[in-house]
């Protein structure tokens, strides 16, 4: 089961009971592996009001009551650890309680956000806020690092970097957000080196079977695309990079045209095949690596099936229809009716003041 932000960790980023729900549900009903929605490392990179974080004891608390009944039911699950960066705005209430600006890599505004904060009362015409460099990132790896301690506490089977759809990590990556001239921009090694730092920083506290990295070579959402040139050496070297540190997986999303934002008329992305591009890499490291290849990204069952049978993948992550199909894993083994469309009205908060609906409140199939 995919990382998918839902904004129910009510009243403000601490999980609550009805997250208890919601994953244990889907951990009865057969997810071999659940993973978290994004978990902030820090109130400094959010945007999102109801988001839950890592970094303090209370969080901590609440996720280990997640984290128990999930374990009760018999699953597994990790946290995505996550911040934003430059995806924020300078207004909202959590960014202005941490007492810093939006920072990113470099002071280059991400395009497309117009309207985004209007949900929260910001105006219609605000997008994202233009970032202020970090001076230090490792200052911000020692926040990740503090959010794996306080993960492997509240009891989870481990943890998933989120260096994808242009949050901070994919920001350093991508030269289209990241023009720093320091150790930490210009070529490709430079550009992997925050998320490779960060990685090395969970391995040291988890080791290296209990980390898993989400990446998105395509862009095309928050703003993020390469030239196919610039996209395939950065890609090669920082998934080479990462099966030199033995991570669990590898989740590589693949194109998805709905999460390709369109700016000044044109598409974002940097359409390719992912698994054609990067599934070799896997096959030449098989011997020094026990690192798993994940596929996420429009999968149905019969296609999941088919490339896992046919030994290219290792694993198949679905992230749509573990929202309306609780029981997805056994509706799928038991050919029940699945539910393909949730009510998109409630994706990210509920119509009602009852924060299950929409969220924990589909029912199980009919078998």
């Amino acid at each position: 089961m995919a990382a998918m932000t839902r904004n129910r960790s009510i009243p403000v980023n601490v999980p609550n009971d009805v997250n208890v729900e919601y994953y244990t549900q889907r951990a009865e009903g057969g997810a071999g592996l659940i993973v978290t929605e994004g978990v902030l490392v820090s109130p400094q990179g959010t945007n999102w009001p109801h988001a839950p974080g890592l970094w303090s004891k209370e969080q901590t608390e609440g996720w280990k009551k997640v984290t128990d009944s999930v374990h009760e039911a018999g699953g597994k699950i990790f946290a995505q650890l996550w911040h934003l960066g430059r995806i924020a705005h300078n207004d909202m209430p959590e960014q202005k309680k941490s007492g810093k600006p939006v920072q990113g890599p470099s002071p280059l505004v991400a395009r497309g956000g117009e309207g985004h904060y209007a949900r929260f009362g910001l105006s219609k015409e605000d997008g994202h806020s233009i970032p202020v460099p970090l001076e230090d990132p490792r200052t911000v790896i020692e926040e990740f690092k503090v959010a794996g301690v306080n993960a492997k506490e509240a009891g989870f089977d481990g943890v998933e970097i989120h260096s994808a759809n242009g949050y901070l990590i994919n920001q350093f990556l991508d030269n289209t957000a990241n023009r720093r001239t320091d150790e930490w921009g210009g070529s490709p090694e430079n550009r992997s080196r925050f998320g490779l730092e960060v990685a090395k920083a969970l391995v040291d506290i988890w080791g290296s079977g209990h980390v898993g990295v989400k990446i998105s070579p395509c862009g095309g959402y928050n703003d993020m695309g390469m030239t196919l040139g610039d996209t395939l050496s950065t890609y090669n070297y920082y998934i080479k990079e990462l099966l030199a540190l033995n991570v669990a997986y590898i989740n590589l999303m693949r194109y998805r045209e709905t999460l390709d934002t369109e700016i000044d008329g044109k598409k974002r992305a940097t359409p390719h095949d992912v698994l054609e591009s990067y599934g070799p890499i896997f096959k030449h490291a098989e011997a020094r690596t026990t690192t798993k290849l994940f596929l996420n990204g429009g999968l149905n069952p019969a296609e999941a099936n088919e490339l896992i049978g046919s030994g290219k993948i290792d694993g198949a992550v679905f992230g749509w229809l573990w929202i309306g199909n609780p029981d997805l894993q056994t509706r799928i083994e038991k050919g029940a009716e699945l539910t393909f469309m949730p009510d998109p009205t409630q994706l990210f908060q509920s119509k009602t003041d009852d924060p299950r609906g929409g969220y924990s409140d589909y029912p199980k199939g009919v078998y």
